[in-house]
């Protein structure tokens, strides 16, 4: 019996090599993009916390009886009357107070992550008893940075009416 040999086709060391070139040049792209999507990631979701603080400051203040001259959850000075406020030259006149990552307010500077700062402006158009008052919240991280005096990693602000009758 007569064996036939086939000739088997392969691939020679040269087009090995190009493969892997190419193939190293794709990964060393795709290993240069990854510390700008681990930090574009970084950065969404601190302005989403951030948010959310925001968001919870102002409902504190919200819920806050008339009556009640400190907000129960950050215990935020809340003016009685809404055109006492003078509308502050920015980085005075305002409560700063910090928020650790889980947003609970922290009094240890080890604990503090993001900085969020309270500013209530006049209300010209209220009255002694009648009107909302206007409140502006600001929540900037890394808390250790004074944004009056440099500019933070990021902030979120917000402005709020709130009727407190």
């Amino acid at each position: 019996m007569k064996r036939f040999l086939v000739p088997t086709s392969a691939f020679s060391l040269v087009e090995v090599t190009l493969a892997l070139g190419v193939a190293a040049f794709c990964l060393m792209a795709v290993f240069g993009l990854m510390p700008v999507g681990v930090q574009t990631h970084r950065n969404a979701t601190s302005q989403t916390r951030a948010t959310n603080y925001i968001a919870e400051v102002i409902e504190d203040l919200r819920a806050t009886n008339k009556a009640v001259p400190n907000s129960s959850l950050f215990l935020i000075n809340i003016p009685t009357d809404p055109r006492s406020p003078v509308d502050p030259p920015p980085c005075s006149g305002s409560q700063t107070f910090y928020l650790d990552g889980e947003g609970r307010l922290v009094f240890s500077p080890a604990d503090y992550r993001y900085r969020a700062v309270v500013t209530f402006v006049k209300n010209p158009n209220a009255t002694a008893t009648m009107g909302a008052t206007f409140a502006k919240v600001r929540v900037s991280w890394p808390a250790s940075v004074d944004p009056c005096a440099t500019r933070p990693s990021g902030s979120v602000e917000m402005f709020a009416a709130i009727d407190r009758r």
